[in-house]
């Protein structure tokens, strides 16, 4: 077969789709004055959401669900953080140093 020309370009095209169909989505939240910039996240399995800390605080995003728990640790002003999400279910969401922070990510199949 011939690998150059438009066939090459397709075939190319077709297997970088596949890749990021197969990776997953990416869910930024940010966080600002103490706060998640969305309440609520809709994703499925194999998506990433990455905390995004744009406040002027350190943040430490975690959850305690039960077989879904995660605990990003403390992180700086300007820097992020993620979770690939790799079961479904209801995940709820906080932050250990503001507890008025609380969000939820739906992770669906």
């Amino acid at each position: 077969m011939n690998w150059r020309g438009p066939a090459a370009v397709a075939w190319g095209l077709t297997c970088i789709a596949a890749g990021a169909a197969v990776g997953g989505a990416e869910h930024v939240v940010g966080q600002k004055n103490k706060s998640f910039s969305v309440g609520v996240v809709r994703a499925k399995v194999g998506d990433v959401v990455l905390f995004r800390n744009d406040d002027g605080v350190f943040h430490n995003i975690f959850s305690l669900t039960s077989g879904l728990g995660f605990d990003l640790g403390a992180y700086a002003p300007g820097s992020s953080r993620q979770v690939t999400l790799d079961k479904p279910g209801r995940i709820d969401v906080e932050c250990a140093i503001h507890p008025r922070m609380k969000m939820v990510i739906d992770v669906s199949m």
